[in-house]
Protein backbone atom coordinates (compact mmCIF):
# COMPACT_ATOMS: atom_id res chain seq x y z
CA UNK A 1 0.00 0.00 0.00
CA UNK A 2 3.29 2.78 -0.81
CA UNK A 3 1.36 5.33 -2.54
CA UNK A 4 -1.76 4.84 0.20
CA UNK A 5 -1.69 7.80 2.52
CA UNK A 6 -0.11 7.37 5.64
CA UNK A 7 -2.37 6.21 8.86
CA UNK A 8 -2.01 8.42 12.05
CA UNK A 9 0.71 7.13 14.20
CA UNK A 10 -0.24 3.88 16.45
CA UNK A 11 -3.14 2.74 13.55
CA UNK A 12 -2.76 -0.10 10.92
CA UNK A 13 -4.70 -1.41 7.71
CA UNK A 14 -6.27 -4.95 7.51
CA UNK A 15 -7.61 -7.29 5.16
CA UNK A 16 -7.67 -10.17 7.70
CA UNK A 17 -11.64 -10.74 7.86
CA UNK A 18 -10.84 -12.54 11.18
CA UNK A 19 -10.45 -8.67 12.93
CA UNK A 20 -13.26 -7.46 11.72
CA UNK A 21 -15.73 -6.82 14.36
CA UNK A 22 -18.55 -7.43 12.41
CA UNK A 23 -21.05 -6.59 15.46
CA UNK A 24 -19.25 -3.12 15.94
CA UNK A 25 -19.35 -2.77 12.21
CA UNK A 26 -22.75 -3.85 12.19
CA UNK A 27 -23.89 -0.84 14.89
CA UNK A 28 -22.06 1.48 13.15
CA UNK A 29 -23.65 1.36 9.90
CA UNK A 30 -27.36 0.55 10.96
CA UNK A 31 -27.11 3.14 13.43
CA UNK A 32 -25.38 5.78 11.71
CA UNK A 33 -24.95 5.47 8.46
CA UNK A 34 -27.58 6.87 6.30
CA UNK A 35 -27.20 4.51 3.75
CA UNK A 36 -27.31 1.20 5.69
CA UNK A 37 -29.64 2.57 8.60
CA UNK A 38 -31.72 -0.31 10.11
CA UNK A 39 -30.05 -2.59 7.97
CA UNK A 40 -30.74 -6.44 9.61
CA UNK A 41 -27.63 -7.93 10.71
CA UNK A 42 -27.84 -11.16 8.90
CA UNK A 43 -28.10 -9.01 5.90
CA UNK A 44 -24.66 -7.20 6.83
CA UNK A 45 -22.90 -10.23 7.44
CA UNK A 46 -23.89 -12.02 4.00
CA UNK A 47 -22.61 -9.15 2.94
CA UNK A 48 -19.19 -8.71 4.56
CA UNK A 49 -19.06 -12.67 3.52
CA UNK A 50 -19.05 -11.85 -0.33
CA UNK A 51 -16.80 -9.09 -0.04
CA UNK A 52 -13.31 -8.21 0.36
CA UNK A 53 -13.48 -6.20 3.90
CA UNK A 54 -11.14 -3.56 5.39
CA UNK A 55 -9.96 -2.40 8.69
CA UNK A 56 -8.28 0.16 10.26
CA UNK A 57 -7.35 -0.67 14.04
CA UNK A 58 -5.83 0.58 17.03
CA UNK A 59 -2.48 -1.13 17.42
CA UNK A 60 -2.53 -0.39 21.45
CA UNK A 61 -5.61 -1.70 22.33
CA UNK A 62 -6.32 -3.79 18.89
CA UNK A 63 -9.93 -2.56 18.72
CA UNK A 64 -11.45 -1.47 15.18
CA UNK A 65 -12.15 2.21 14.38
CA UNK A 66 -12.77 2.30 10.64
CA UNK A 67 -14.26 0.10 8.00
CA UNK A 68 -14.74 -0.25 4.29
CA UNK A 69 -16.22 -3.05 2.04
CA UNK A 70 -15.13 -3.88 -1.53
CA UNK A 71 -17.36 -5.78 -3.99
CA UNK A 72 -15.00 -6.91 -6.87
CA UNK A 73 -13.98 -9.52 -9.29
CA UNK A 74 -10.08 -8.99 -8.63
CA UNK A 75 -9.90 -8.50 -12.22
CA UNK A 76 -11.91 -5.58 -13.89
CA UNK A 77 -14.61 -4.00 -11.49
CA UNK A 78 -15.33 -2.90 -7.69
CA UNK A 79 -17.44 -1.15 -5.90
CA UNK A 80 -15.93 0.21 -2.63
CA UNK A 81 -18.78 0.63 0.28
CA UNK A 82 -19.65 1.03 3.61
CA UNK A 83 -17.00 3.23 4.20
CA UNK A 84 -17.22 4.17 8.23
CA UNK A 85 -15.06 5.89 10.47
CA UNK A 86 -15.79 5.75 14.09
CA UNK A 87 -16.80 9.32 15.40
CA UNK A 88 -13.65 9.45 18.07
CA UNK A 89 -11.11 9.15 15.37
CA UNK A 90 -12.92 11.40 12.38
CA UNK A 91 -10.22 14.31 11.22
CA UNK A 92 -7.11 12.40 12.06
CA UNK A 93 -6.69 11.30 7.85
CA UNK A 94 -7.96 7.61 9.17
CA UNK A 95 -10.61 7.75 6.62
CA UNK A 96 -8.54 9.43 4.12
CA UNK A 97 -5.15 6.39 4.63
CA UNK A 98 -8.16 3.83 4.62
CA UNK A 99 -9.65 4.73 1.02
CA UNK A 100 -6.36 5.36 -0.38
CA UNK A 101 -5.04 1.54 1.00
CA UNK A 102 -8.14 0.19 -0.82
CA UNK A 103 -7.22 2.10 -3.91
CA UNK A 104 -3.43 0.24 -3.73
CA UNK A 105 -4.57 -2.86 -2.26
CA UNK A 106 -6.89 -3.39 -5.16
CA UNK A 107 -3.85 -1.45 -8.18
CA UNK A 108 -1.86 -4.92 -8.70
CA UNK A 109 -5.36 -6.44 -9.90
CA UNK A 110 -5.25 -4.23 -12.77
CA UNK A 111 -9.00 -3.02 -11.91
CA UNK A 112 -10.38 -0.46 -14.38
CA UNK A 113 -12.88 0.94 -12.79
CA UNK A 114 -13.59 1.40 -9.34
CA UNK A 115 -17.44 3.13 -8.46
CA UNK A 116 -18.71 4.39 -5.32
CA UNK A 117 -21.74 6.39 -4.22
CA UNK A 118 -21.47 9.20 -1.42
CA UNK A 119 -23.98 12.30 -0.62
CA UNK A 120 -21.44 13.90 1.88
CA UNK A 121 -17.70 13.06 1.11
CA UNK A 122 -16.72 13.78 -2.15
CA UNK A 123 -13.83 16.35 -1.21
CA UNK A 124 -12.26 12.98 0.79
CA UNK A 125 -12.47 10.58 -2.44
CA UNK A 126 -11.73 13.54 -5.10
CA UNK A 127 -8.19 13.80 -2.85
CA UNK A 128 -7.82 10.28 -3.98
CA UNK A 129 -8.45 10.67 -7.49
CA UNK A 130 -12.05 9.90 -7.78
CA UNK A 131 -14.09 11.89 -9.85
CA UNK A 132 -17.92 12.14 -10.91
CA UNK A 133 -19.04 9.74 -13.47
CA UNK A 134 -17.59 11.67 -17.45
CA UNK A 135 -21.21 9.49 -18.36
CA UNK A 136 -23.59 9.35 -16.32
CA UNK A 137 -26.34 8.53 -18.72
CA UNK A 138 -24.30 5.37 -19.93
CA UNK A 139 -25.23 4.25 -16.15
CA UNK A 140 -28.55 1.95 -15.34
CA UNK A 141 -29.84 0.77 -11.67
CA UNK A 142 -31.97 -2.13 -11.08
CA UNK A 143 -33.60 -0.92 -7.83
CA UNK A 144 -35.74 -3.48 -5.87
CA UNK A 145 -37.98 -2.15 -3.58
Amino acid sequence: MSDAPDLPEGYEISTDPERIDIARVHEWLSTDAYWAMDRPREQHERAAEASLNFGVYDKASGEQVAYARVVTDHALFAWLCDVYVDPSVRGKGVGTALVGGVREHLRPYGVRRVLLATADAHGVYRKLGFAPLARPDQWMALMFE
